[in-house]
């Protein structure tokens, strides 16, 4: 004689372990609680980094409304106890203002322009065109990323001191305008288009200028506006080459310029950090126009 359980057998495969005097299972639990600590955890951290943004630029935009008593009677508040504008007017009325936001225009604007057609022509030649030694150029250019900007300062400085080009714009602009770090970022995003785009094109009889200005610099959009932001943000704020390669001050750029407001005699601070918010303003407003852009650049080039 047999005995049998007839409730545990017949109960349900997916009701084991959920009877009224068990508990219930702690596993989706603790999954449950982990992922809401993981989303508590993620706003922190977005917080805190804006938070470690938005905090200096505030004490900037403070500082630039405060006198230098002030300032050093309490560095660390962000809003000035005696408001004042003598930083605003020192910029405007000590320096010649207006050509100086010319000047770095030209130098920026037009520095990243030839920068991106020189460095997309290099990339396409890279990319998508066979050649002899096309892996040893790619190598020797990445090379050149390990040398720094100053090492190669005074050579420049001498071929151009020998040319009569110190004090000009084609100074300013010819020696910076290829960079081995957009050489290779959209040598990345051209290597990911469809080869068959090229193959088409030659069938259709495009040559290789055809396909290079018509079917990729169209599709590759998103990476030039990245190397387009990334470029022009470092040449509008790059202050060595410009202070170095113009000593008149009508030929300098605004972030070089902004060094007269420091002597022996001692640091206008407020006049420093008000030219420092308004040389800022043109880079958010080409950060707000090619936002989208560089979203989607940065998550399709080789920056991933």
């Amino acid at each position: 004689m047999t005995i049998s359980s007839p409730q545990r057998t017949l109960a349900p495969a997916g009701a084991r372990g959920l009877g009224r005097d068990e508990p219930p299972p702690i596993l989706p639990r603790l999954l449950r609680l982990a992922s809401g600590l993981g989303g508590v955890v993620s706003w922190l951290i977005v917080v805190a980094g804006a938070l470690a943004i938005a905090v200096p630029f505030a004490w900037m935009l403070g500082v630039a409304f405060r006198t230098n008593a002030d300032l050093y009677a309490d560095p660390a508040r962000l809003l000035p106890g005696q408001w004042t504008l003598h930083g605003v007017r020192a910029v405007l009325t000590q320096l010649p203002f207006v050509r100086l936001i010319v000047n770095t225009f030209v130098f920026a604007g037009g520095t990243t322009l030839l920068l991106l057609w020189f460095d997309s022509m290099t990339a396409y030649a890279l990319a998508r065109l066979k050649f002899r030694g096309q892996n040893v150029i790619f190598l020797l250019i990445l090379a050149t990323l390990m040398v720094p900007f100053q090492v190669t300062l005074v050579p420049v400085f001498l071929n151009l001191f020998h040319l009569g080009w110190l004090n000009s714009y084609q100074g300013l602009i010819i020696p910076r305008a290829t960079s081995a770090l957009g050489i290779f970022l959209l040598r990345q995003s051209f290597r990911q288009l469809p080869r068959e785009l090229d193959e088409a094109a030659r069938i259709d009889g495009a040559n290789a200028f055809t396909v290079y200005w018509r079917i990729i610099l169209p599709n590759a959009k998103p990476a030039l506006a990245t190397l387009f932001i990334i470029q022009f943000a470092a040449l509008w704020n790059d202050f060595l080459w410009p202070l170095v390669v113009s000593t008149l001050t009508r030929m300098q750029t605004l972030p070089a310029a902004l060094t007269m407001f420091s002597s022996q005699s001692g640091v206008d601070h407020a006049a420093l950090m008000a030219g420092a918010a308004i040389s800022l303003t043109p880079l958010a407003i080409a950060f707000l126009l090619l936002q989208r852009f560089f979203v989607q650049g940065v998550a399709t080039t080789g920056l991933k």
